[in-house]
Parts: C-alpha cells; structure tokens; sequence
C-alpha cells in the first residue's frame, strides 16, 4: 500500500514527555523514521505533552507513586492527545506503560532494546555490596526496594525520585548514600559523568521491559503503521511479548514487586521472573524455555505458577 510520506509542510508529530530521557528517545524515534524513509528532520514535530507524572508538586513529593496513580501518570495525556489527533505517534518508555492500551491505540513498534542492568549509584561506595550496614538508600521503585531489602535487611530506603542531576543532589546533600537508575536511561542520556556500576540480573532482575522504547500509534492510521513497520526492532517485540504477558498475568502496577527478563539464544527463548513481598522478606523466583512463538504463552505460564506459590496476601506490606 502506498502512503503519502510526512514533509516540512505537513510534519508527523511524535508526542513525547519533556523530560531530557523522553527527549532523547523522540529524537533517536525521529531519526530512525528520517533515515528509513530519507526524510529530513523537519518531516518531524517534537510534541512535549506535560502529563500528570510531570508534575513538580506531585512527583517531588515524598509520596509512592503508587500514591499518585501508578504507571498511567506518564501516559494518559499523551494517550489523549493521540486519540483527539493532536499527535500521530508516541513514544514511551516501555517500562512505564500498563500492559493493556485504550481501545483505539496500538503499541506494536518497539526500537532495538539498550542494556536492561540496572545501575548502582554512589559518591561513596563502587558496588552494592560496599554500603556499610545501615546505610540509607534512595528508591521510588517497590522492586528496587524489595529487591534491595532481600539482599540487605540491614540497609534502611527512603523515598527517592526525580531526574539524574537532582538525584545527584540528593547524594552530595546526604539524603542517601546510595540510589538506583537505569543503564539504558544513563547511556541514552550518554551520562558517563554518574559514578555506577551495573548490577547483574542475576543480582537484581530489571523491571519488565526496563531498556525498551515503545511507539504507539492510532490504530486506523495506515501512515504511521507502514512508517513504524520499516523500524521495529523484531527481536525486542519477541522479548516484550513474553515479558509483559507474564506482568499482566501478575497484574503487575506500581504496587507490586515483579521483576521479568526474557532473552533470545537462536530460537529458543530464556525466561525469568520474580515476586518479592514489598518488605523483601521473601523472593518467589522461576524460569522457563521454550520456542521463540511460545513467548506469550510461557510468560503467562511462568506467572500462574509464582503467583500458586504466593497464596494471597503475598503482596501484602508485612515488615515493620
């Protein structure tokens, strides 16, 4: 099917959060639709849309996000704006996203995924291993805590957020002596003046989908399904589709501890989650392999059998 390609008169708009991270994606989004269609760059309009997650208020209070509203805090507005036509395309952390979109949206598109470790940062120690008992660590993220407090009862978590200078700031201010972010985020942002080192999944098992960037687009938009089709990256929509089908059997939120990594070794498909009660007293952990085709399947498989572990109440805060 022929589709009438986007111009400097008629640009596509890809929406996006403001943010430097959400930034740089749109434009690495942006560049990958320029160079696959030889198309400048003004056949492109950045679109910054401020979503509830945005915030200053909200975000930099010292509340859980699961407080505020969980993942759809960077998405709804974006989402509408789509839906209305404001943008044709958007571009998401896929980390961030709810494993279900609103009727209308497809997510179909997914750019080749970047490291998945997640970083362990501090003025004062090289490794996790290096804090001295009892020291404070910052994290906004019910994984990373669960994760951090299962490895080290010892250490006490405070309540962390913001970008990666102000939680910088926080480090030289004392706040914590320690904190967490993302690889991918750090080398997308080419951050190399953060003092970290990446934590092996065998370590800490990253967030489901953590690295992967997602393009949504309207789903009766033949223009931009033909445009993303020419830049998905095949190999992360086959990881995606067993990760986030093993969170939605979970019904993984911000408000539960779930670690997922899928990973490719010729055709066969290495999966591996976990659960963890949000105070770290207890890890559920398993794995499977199986075909590539059977993602999905084993993801939601890998899912019954940890959640038949748990029993109710798992997810349950216990810990004083």
């Amino acid at each position: 099917m022929t589709v009438t390609l986007p111009s400097p008169a008629s640009p596509l708009k890809i929406g996006t959060r403001g943010s430097p991270l959400a930034l740089a994606q749109a434009h690495e989004t942006r560049d990958r639709l320029a160079a696959a269609f030889e198309l400048p760059q003004e056949a492109f309009e950045i679109v910054v849309i401020k979503t509830t997650g945005d915030n200053r208020q909200m975000i930099d209070a010292d509340r859980p996000l699961k407080e505020i509203g969980g993942k759809g805090l960077f998405t709804k507005e974006i989402e509408e704006a789509m839906l209305s036509g404001g943008i044709d395309i958007a571009v998401h952390s896929m980390k961030d996203m709810p494993v279900e979109q609103p009727g209308g949206l497809v997510l179909d598109c997914y750019l080749p995924r970047e490291d998945v470790r997640d970083a362990f940062v501090s003025l004062s120690a090289g490794r996790l291993a290096d804090l001295e008992e009892g020291a404070v660590v910052g994290t906004s993220s019910l994984r990373r805590r669960a994760q951090l407090l299962n490895h080290r009862p010892d250490l006490k978590v405070v309540e962390f957020r913001g970008n990666v200078q102000t939680r910088l700031k926080k480090l030289e201010d004392g706040v914590a002596a320690a904190t967490f972010l993302a690889m991918a985020g750090l080398n997308r942002l080419k951050a190399a003046e953060v003092p970290r080192s990446a934590i092996a999944p065998e370590e800490m098992l990253p967030a489901v989908a953590q690295g992967a960037i997602g393009i949504e687009r309207r789903g009766d938009d033949a223009r931009a399904a033909a445009m993303l089709e020419a830049i998905h990256d095949p190999e992360t929509g086959e990881r995606l589709a067993a990760e986030r089908a093993f969170l939605a059997e979970l019904d993984g939120s911000c408000e539960t501890p779930i670690g997922g990594l899928a990973e490719l070794d010729g055709g066969t498909l290495r999966l591996r989650g976990e659960i963890l009660r949000p105070d770290g007293s207890e890890r559920l952990a398993d794995e499977l392999s199986g075909a590539i085709a059977d993602g999905a399947e084993m993801g939601r498989a890998l899912a019954a059998g940890l959640k038949a572990r748990a029993g109710e109440g798992f997810f349950d805060f216990i810990g004083g």
